[in-house]
């Protein structure tokens, strides 16, 4: 598998990379299938069947919402979210869906988009498209199964068959299949660990190109935070959370223009905390968020790479690119040798990876040896192991939106813990990577983002 750093941090819209931008990128290339095989003028019909955890969770991830866009032809990264979401809203209520852009189909929201409860073959995500040429089930024009794979990274039905992952198999100058493997090539070649990453990139593009686009992504980071910092109100969904990053940044304001010994101590960490939660809400209300690796845990890499450039002196533009492709190995390694997807593996797949890749980003642009980026993501990933994905309601909220916060200051601190010792440590990165995997595997499928047990449940029972 090779996987770039752009590939990894997607531009999308809230609130799950999996749930959402997944779904909406099958269900547009299902779509321009249908337009570039000359099919749009004889279909008469879509239909559109959620299985497993899309299923279970598909409404309050907005993943039925997110397959009418994709029909639509609406990109994830192209989107405007309140454009977006009216347009969806007009084919819910006039039955009439403009496909690809084009031509309208009645389209009945009840009778041609079911969620069924069982998992298909491949993975727990998984969504079956049908165009039909007649007004029945028979006479199918196109079909296929797609399975959102964490991340916003998808498959159809014969690549996942084939075993193929979604992304491009390019030659690399300087591959790695493990951490161990990672370092190795950092000693023998004398390269950090961004500056061996930003030589793979060039598989993909020019050096120029791949740091341009890393400080867009950074750009849209940035973004999201500030938009979460004055959007207030209450969070879709029927739960009633309250949007509380606008009144924190307002305290925080207040409070640091008057500071004592307290808050000079807590200064950083309550600025971290509002800059993962203002993520997250506008995550959560569906806005316009960047993949880190996964929407649900897209607040973690934002807000520890805030905390530097607001509290580094001297901090530039060559250290996010450095952040961003350091995080970029771990999460690579993640993703080759276990998950980032909660309905595979529970949230020590989404937040767990976030963790480790910021621990790992801070680290490198630190000053931190490729020995202590290895150790802080080891560090990071392994105290977020066995963590459930319960979220109440089967929305990106609650305990989504403070898990990020949490994970956050947990980066922070395993990239201090790296670096005050010289990279050596007990468990390795490929250990602990290992054993994400395997937790996953055992762990009951009711708390792997289907909101039938944890949290979810004990909401309801209270």
């Amino acid at each position: 598998m090779t996987i770039s750093a752009l590939d990894l941090f997607k531009i999308g819209i809230g609130p799950s990379s999996s749930h959402t931008v997944g779904p909406m990128r099958a269900a547009c290339g299902f779509a321009r299938h249908l337009r570039d095989a000359g099919l749009l003028q004889a279909v008469r019909r879509v239909q559109v069947r959620l299985y497993g955890s899309l299923a279970a969770t598909g409404i309050g991830h907005g993943t039925d919402r997110a397959v009418v866009a994709g029909l639509m032809g609406i990109e994830p990264d192209q989107a405007d979210p309140d454009a977006m979401a009216q347009a969806v809203d007009g084919v819910q209520l006039d039955g009439r869906l403009p496909l690809a852009g084009g031509r309208e189909l009645a389209f009945d929201w009840h009778q041609d988009l079911k969620l069924l409860p069982v998992n298909l073959p491949w993975h727990p995500n998984a969504l079956r498209l049908a165009a039909h040429g007649g007004g029945g089930v028979g006479d199918v024009l196109y079909e296929n199964t797609y399975y959102s794979v964490g991340g916003g990274f998808i498959v159809d039905e014969a690549q996942a068959a084939a075993g193929q992952t979604g992304t491009a198999d390019l030659p690399l100058e300087l591959p790695y299949a493990s951490g161990e493997q990672l370092l190795a090539l950092c000693r023998q070649h004398g390269l950090s660990v961004a500056e061996l990453v930003l030589r793979n990139e060039r598989a993909w593009r020019p050096e120029a190109d791949t740091r341009a686009a890393l400080l867009a992504i950074w750009q849209v980071m940035k973004a999201c935070v500030a938009r979460g910092l004055r959007h207030e109100g209450v969070l879709p969904g029927g739960l009633e959370v309250v949007r509380r990053a606008p009144a924190m940044h307002a305290r925080l304001n207040a409070r640091d223009s008057r500071p004592n010994l307290i808050t000079q101590t807590f200064s950083a960490m309550d600025w971290v905390n509002l800059y993962a939660l203002a993520v997250n809400e506008e995550n959560a209300a569906g806005g316009r968020v960047v993949t880190a690796p996964t929407n649900g845990a897209a607040g973690i890499i934002p807000a520890v790479l805030h905390y530097f450039m607001d509290f580094q002196r001297g901090a530039h533009d060559g250290d996010v690119v450095d952040f961003l492709l350091a995080a970029t190995a771990i999460g690579v390694l993640i993703k080759t040798n276990a998950s980032i997807s909660g309905a595979e593996v529970g949230c020590q797949g989404e937040v767990g990876a976030a963790c480790a890749m910021a621990a790992a980003g801070l680290t490198q642009v630190l000053g931190g040896t490729p020995e202590q980026v290895e150790n802080a993501a080891e560090i990071g990933l392994e105290h977020n192991l066995g963590l459930t994905c319960d979220p109440v309601g089967g929305l990106v909220q609650v305990p989504c939106i403070e898990r990020n916060a949490m994970a956050a200051i947990k980066a922070i601190n395993a990239a201090q813990l790296a670096l005050s010792g010289d990279g050596t440590h007990m468990i390795s990165l490929d250990a602990a990577i290992l054993t994400l995997r395997e937790t996953g595997r055992d762990m009951l499928d009711k708390y792997k983002e289907t909101s039938r047990g944890g949290l979810a449940v004990a909401y309801t029972e209270c």
